[in-house]
């Protein structure tokens, strides 16, 4: 173990350390016609993740945090956007076209690789800049939850049931203290996602990061069988919606969370407008892990399609288990929406249009189901276990709203 200017403090539970391998863009799609064995495929999860295998972009910790930092001043008489918080979606998008070209078949929300009459699936993710504010309030026992359900999130879109989870936690100096909180959420997120802590690595790197912050990422790998693969191609116009309820913000568009409040005159101790939480306890609520809701959605049939609402909100990630020609009407006013969204948009005063493309609003995971389905669904909810039934697959492109 190399002991310089970084020192790498491996940990792994089941005695094997998993290390990338050096060539992280050969590949092609599992999961078309013209599929003849695949080597390695890297899943663009959002798109405000700029991020494929090792390329990250972010000027405040790097390499591993998805949000960039507050950056460039807003005009007071407009409204913000996340672009004006220093994230460029439309970067993104950008991106992940370019990487297109080099590895055919990324796009997904997880990455399949084929074994036997499964497929193997994978996801990896971090936290944004969500540590920033665990940094500020000092909550360090429920970031690590957050990073499993980034990862457990994706990968159970395609159906799959996660296996293990890999966790990678980097900082300038090692407070061993905060870390064992750290580790104990994603100990956590693993337990509620049913799936094992394999291993994970430590780096503490002096210099790169400032006295008591860190940066986390991880990868999950869940298991499906061929047949029972979730992939949209049987969505048609006129199936149904289903959305399951979020616990707020979870981990994306913090960026633009940090510049609302910095604007806002509030402190992160102060109530929520509108709510009877703190500001903090608001916004550090970890993300819902929804694995074993899914699954067992999954397992009573009629499941199409399914979109993990993260990075680019309703607008961009609901249209991407489409096939081509279906687009998406959603119901106004047909959820919960969260008092932390209505703070952000009017304290902000963010438009519609981008709220619906930076947060989740309430709406955390959709669900593509048949209407047969649908019924049986909205049938069976009680107050403990809220869905909604929130739009429809139209003719057309994109998400429209009404």
């Amino acid at each position: 173990m190399s002991m310089g200017a970084c020192a790498e403090l491996s940990r792994c539970f089941a005695g094997v350390s998993i290390r990338p391998r050096p060539n992280k863009y050969r590949g092609s799609c599992p999961c078309t016609s013209s599929c003849n064995g695949v080597k390695f495929v890297y899943i663009h999860g959002a798109v405000e993740e700029l991020r494929i295998g090792s390329i990250a972009s972010c000027s405040h910790v790097k390499p591993m945090s998805r949000d960039s930092v507050v950056a460039g001043a807003s005009n007071n008489n407009q409204g913000l956007t996340y672009k004006d918080a220093g994230v460029d979606i439309d970067a993104g998008s950008e991106l992940v076209r370019r990487i297109a070209k080099m590895a055919p078949g990324i796009g997904g929300f997880g990455g399949l690789f084929p074994l036997g009459d499964s497929y193997l699936v994978a996801g990896t993710d971090g936290v944004g800049t969500k540590v920033m504010l665990a940094f500020e309030t000092g909550i360090h026992d429920t970031i690590g939850i957050d990073l499993v359900a980034m990862s457990v999130n994706d990968i159970v879109t395609s159906g799959a049931k996660p296996l293990f989870f890999l966790d990678y936690f980097a900082t300038g100096h090692l407070d061993v203290d905060v870390a064992e909180k750290v580790i104990k959420g994603i100990v956590d997120g693993c337990q509620q996602s049913d799936c094992v802590l394999l291993g994970g690595e430590t780096a503490e790197m002096p210099g790169l990061y400032k006295k008591g912050e860190y940066d986390l990422s991880g990868c999950a790998v869940g298991i499906v069988k061929k047949d029972s693969v979730i992939n949209g191609k049987n969505i048609v116009a006129g199936d149904v919606l289903i959305g399951l309820p979020s616990s707020g913000v979870h981990s994306n568009g913090f960026s633009l969370v940090r510049r609302v409040l910095a604007q806002s005159g509030l402190s992160l101790q102060d109530q929520l407008p509108g709510g009877d939480v703190s500001i903090a306890e608001a916004l550090m609520a970890p993300t819902v892990i929804y694995v074993k809701k899914v699954l067992d959605l999954v397992s009573k049939g009629g499941v199409k399609g399914i979109a993990h609402i993260t990075g680019g909100g309703f607008t961009d990630n609901i249209p991407r288990v489409f096939p081509e020609g279906l687009g998406a009407n959603i119901y106004n006013d047909s959820w919960e929406v969260p008092p932390v969204f209505k703070w952000l948009q009017e304290a902000g005063n963010i438009e519609d249009s981008e709220m619906m493309r930076t947060f989740n609003m309430g709406i955390g995971m959709v669900l593509v189901v048949s209407p047969d389905t649908s019924v049986k669904i909205l049938e069976d909810r009680d107050e403990q276990d809220k869905v909604y039934k929130i739009g429809e697959v139209v003719r057309g492109k994109g998400v429209s709203y009404s």
